[in-house]
């Protein structure tokens, strides 16, 4: 069985939250193995505040690629059917020919850094011809007056899928505005896929609405 996706706990754990979200949105529940749960909250939340109290900078780009290749690994040492890439830089977009929109169209998910008021993970699930799907964990009833200015839908109404439509120019900016991506030099992503439903090249491709 599928459940909900989840909405982080605190102003700090969204970097935890999105990745377990993707194996939520991967897998059913009785198929996920505990030391992935233990493992995704023992290495996040690693950055200091800036009064020096740990974890109020929640998760670092080191701690998310270190989880991203323990994922990957865990997955190959013990026959999970969990396919995990890190990526970043210039190939962090979306958009025709992405590497985002690729392992969507192969049934895989995507964990982000974009920005939200600050640096900010989110779950991209799925695309459209100029938009994206994400699950975003900060939790929102409606959207607030720059989601309207920017174009970007709030809903409650897929809790297994998503809860916000963001157009791709709007998760392209290189700013640090809402859901912008920002700096080139400075994206990062991961992308994820349940190794037994990932598509190859010539299959029929199905977004969700």
């Amino acid at each position: 069985m599928k459940i909900p996706l989840r909405y982080q706990m605190s102003e700090y754990d969204c970097g935890p939250t999105a990745l377990l979200n993707a194996m939520s949105f991967l897998f059913d529940r009785a198929e996920i193995p505990p030391e992935i749960i233990r493992s995704v909250m023992l290495y996040s939340l690693d950055c200091y505040g800036m009064d020096g109290r740990a974890c109020k900078a929640g998760t670092s780009r080191m701690a998310m690629m270190y989880l991203s290749n323990w994922l990957e690994g865990f997955s190959r040492a013990t026959e999970f059917p969990l396919s995990c890439h890190y990526i970043a830089g210039c190939r962090v977009r979306v958009g025709r020919d992405s590497d985002i929109n690729d392992a969507l169209v192969r049934g895989g998910v995507a964990v982000v850094r974009l920005f939200y008021e600050v640096e900010h993970y989110a779950l991209v699930t799925g695309a459209e011809e100029d938009r994206i799907y994400l699950f975003d964990p900060y939790y929102l009833e409606e959207a607030e007056p720059e989601f309207v200015r920017d174009g970007v839908t709030v809903t409650c109404a897929h809790p297994h899928a998503y809860n916000r439509i963001v157009p791709y120019s709007c998760l392209n900016r290189e700013t640090r505005e809402l859901y912008a991506l920002g700096a080139p030099d400075d994206r990062e992503a991961v992308l994820l896929f349940d190794a037994r439903t990932r598509r190859e090249p010539g299959d029929t491709i199905e977004y969700f609405i």
